[in-house]
């Protein structure tokens, strides 16, 4: 999904540069209107538009679809029928209708919707990425120490308040907790960013995972 947005965006922004340059609007502002204009221009700036409506708009135009269908509206209704409206009206004027066309509002429109979902989702999968990193840090298993003084090896899901557990050396804290005997370094880097093992004696809180 990260590389469609990244795609999309990209070749959407490559075919937008002449849609820019062949736009009544800029030509006029920079001045430049005689020097770009040429007959048939208007239809040449209609398919560019509208290749970058249906490519770089596919993704908020099935949003549309969908939200609309779940009676859900959303951002991807909001972004849908603005570049709609705004294809629709400005295609209706390049076949007659008295007006001005808007295909590079629509162009750029498009452009900064594809960014910033492209930039949305890579933070995203970086994060969930960190989160699946975070779990891989935490034991499956506890050595919980019995009343009668034996240990016994249970799931860390199983766990209750109150419980005592065993850490030997070399082995992940298996839940969050307090030091009640014994003194040890826990490397904590992967959850606080501590670089340096962290000393704890008894009192001290330990975190699942350290």
């Amino acid at each position: 999904m990260v590389a469609d947005f990244r795609r999309r965006f990209w070749v959407s922004l490559i075919v937008t540069v002449p849609i820019l340059a062949l736009s009544p609007m800029v030509q006029g502002a920079l001045g430049l209107r005689e020097a770009l204009a040429f007959t048939g221009d208007l239809y040449v700036l209609w398919v560019l538009s509208s290749f970058v409506y249906f490519y770089g708009g596919e993704p908020f135009l099935k949003g549309l679809a969908d939200e609309l269908k779940a009676r859900s509206p959303g951002m991807m209704t909001l972004v849908g029928l603005a570049i709609t409206v705004a294809y629709a009206y400005s295609s209706a004027v390049v076949f007659g209708v008295r007006g001005e066309v808007f295909f590079w509002e629509l162009a750029t429109l498009i452009d900064v919707m594809l960014l910033g979902h492209w930039l949305e989702m890579k933070s995203v999968m970086g994060a969930s990425r960190a989160l699946e990193e975070l779990a891989r840090l935490m034991p499956s298993e506890a050595h919980r120490l019995e009343p009668d003084g034996s240990l016994e090896d249970v799931p860390v899901d199983s766990l209750a308040p109150g419980d005592k557990l065993v850490v030997k050396p070399g082995e992940k804290v298996p839940a969050d907790g307090v030091v009640v005997a014994g003194e040890s370094s826990v490397n904590e880097a992967m959850l606080t960013g501590e670089s340096q093992p962290v000393a704890k004696v008894p009192g001290a809180q330990v975190i699942g995972g350290g």
